[in-house]
């Protein structure tokens, strides 16, 4: 049996192109229109906060799927792109979200091949069951860069 879960936000419009959001977790921060659409900068926009929905999602999902895998995780560290279309009549549409994962996970030699597998499985459950990346239209890319360090390193610097 399927169950649902609520989340909410409250805006508010503050004048100009500003705005205050209140989100149902407890953050507050005040948002603003990218400066390209006659906003601020230095601000969230509503165009980073898509961004950061589907990288933080599928940040976390791979979290938990690096334990269930059993990787011995050491960093992960993730930039995330989205490229919008705008079209003639103004419409606009986010048509993919690049992530561009950088991890490092420690393996023993003997057991790299296999730590790359389970690895990849991580990967890809990570954006299988992300709430976010199964709610969008765009293409989601992934384009992890992956670091196997020996135990003994035990390392976080990507060198």
């Amino acid at each position: 049996m399927s169950r649902t879960a609520t989340y909410s936000t409250t805006v508010k419009w503050k004048g100009e192109h500003w705005g205050h959001i209140r989100m149902g977790n407890g953050p507050e921060m005040d948002f603003s229109a990218p400066p390209d659409a006659h906003g601020h900068a230095g601000v969230l926009t509503p165009e980073d906060a898509f961004v950061a929905a589907v990288n933080t999602c599928v940040m976390m999902m791979f979290i938990w799927s690096a334990e269930r895998f059993r990787l011995d995780l050491v960093s992960f560290e993730c930039f995330g792109e989205g490229t919008k279309q705008i079209e003639l009549d103004r419409t606009e549409l986010f048509t993919q979200v690049v992530l561009s994962p950088r991890i490092v996970v420690c393996s023993d030699e003997s057991e790299k091949d296999g730590t790359l597998k389970r690895l990849q499985r991580a990967l890809d459950s990570s954006v299988k069951y992300s709430l976010v990346a199964n709610s969008i239209k765009s293409k989601l890319i992934l384009r992890p860069e992956i670091k196997i360090v020996p135990r003994a390193t035990n390392t976080k610097a990507f060198e």
